[in-house]
């Protein structure tokens, strides 16, 4: 009889509490969804002769930041910030515009494998760094920051280079007449990439190191190998993102990703990952860039001065902070 009774509590129902719990973490993310399609709506009404045309430049326009905004957050979810990620990307960017201008689609795979790997690396260096240092990372990443930099002047002292046929058509095309190809390299990159690690024992100690260092150490979480794998997987986004970046503009250039580590600050923190690490996730941050991107759309469409546009961003993400800092407090008490 007890074997009888205790069937139905193996139900596969989801209790309530589960759900408002599922509801309650997603609820963030899922709200900058409908920002942004509400953004969308707007622009449509603002510019009626919005086509598929103009949804594809958005998508290519948005890749580099989106990418930029998951290498950034990976490394805030474990409880560090990387302010080199503009100037890596610009490396990555210079390295392949020199290398893959004259490459065919297969050497051109390789050589993107090859970038991932190097800048992995240099992730992981970083991370390593600032572990062994034990030097905060806005420190570490911001001395890394010039060194990149430096890097990729001599790389590619002015803007030059260029971009495979291949891999351009790769994230310029568009699928049945409409749907950007950008987008379906985004989804593959989350599903090829970002998903197994976020299932893998690495990844949940990452949330675990990112929500409570001590409690993941005596855990037994190593908290040094967790910290090198949340920077080395930002440096494979950080690769993707430089390559995006070269699609885009089709040339190297040392100077053009300049303004990525701050926007990609930006995105993560719109789209709802906490910067004391091991809440949100990538999917958040990646709407967040569209966002941040149909915005300026939007008020260029005004006919908005661009400084004034600048400004106008700047407050929205202000604002946005202030809000979630009120919601964490609220949360807490």
């Amino acid at each position: 009889m007890s074997s009888v009774s205790a069937a139905p509590s193996s139900t596969p129902f989801v209790s309530r509490a589960t759900r408002r719990r599922f509801v309650r973490r997603n609820a963030w993310g899922s709200s900058i969804y409908g920002v942004l399609i509400v953004l969308i709506v707007i622009e449509k009404l603002i510019h009626s002769g919005l086509n598929a045309f103009d949804i594809q430049t958005l998508v290519i326009e948005t890749m580099p930041l989106a990418l930029a905004a998951m290498a950034q957050a990976s490394v805030v979810l474990v409880g560090g910030i990387d302010l080199s990620i503009g100037t890596m990307m610009a490396l990555v960017n210079v390295i392949a515009a020199r290398w893959m201008v004259n490459a065919d689609s297969k050497h051109a795979a390789l050589e993107i494998l090859v970038l991932v790997a190097f800048t992995a690396f240099l992730g992981a260096l970083t991370g390593f760094i600032i572990t062994v240092s034990r030097v905060p990372d806005i420190i570490v990443t911001l001395a890394t920051s010039f060194v990149w930099y430096g890097l990729a002047l001599y790389v590619l002292p002015t803007p030059g280079g260029g971009v495979p046929p291949g891999i351009g058509n790769l994230v310029n095309g568009q699928f049945w007449g409409w749907l950007p190809e950008g987008l379906f390299v985004l989804t593959c990159i989350v599903l090829l990439v970002w998903l197994p690690f976020y299932r893998s024992k690495i990844g949940l100690s990452i949330y675990a190191l990112g929500s409570d260092r001590t409690a993941a150490f005596l855990s037994g979480v190593n908290v040094a190998r967790t910290r090198i794998a949340a920077y080395a997987l930002g440096g494979v986004f950080v690769a993707l993102a430089g390559i995006a970046l070269l699609a885009e503009t089709s040339q190297g250039d040392p100077n053009s990703a300049s303004s990525f580590t701050l926007n990609s600050v930006a995105a993560v923190v719109l789209g709802g990952v906490s910067l004391a690490g091991g809440r949100g996730g990538l999917m958040g941050p990646i709407a967040a860039a569209f966002v941040l991107n149909i915005i300026g759309a939007i008020l260029g469409f005004l006919k908005v001065d661009p400084n004034y546009a600048t400004v106008i961003q700047g407050t929205i993400v202000v604002l946005v902070v202030l809000f979630a800092g009120l919601l964490a407090l609220r949360r807490r008490t």
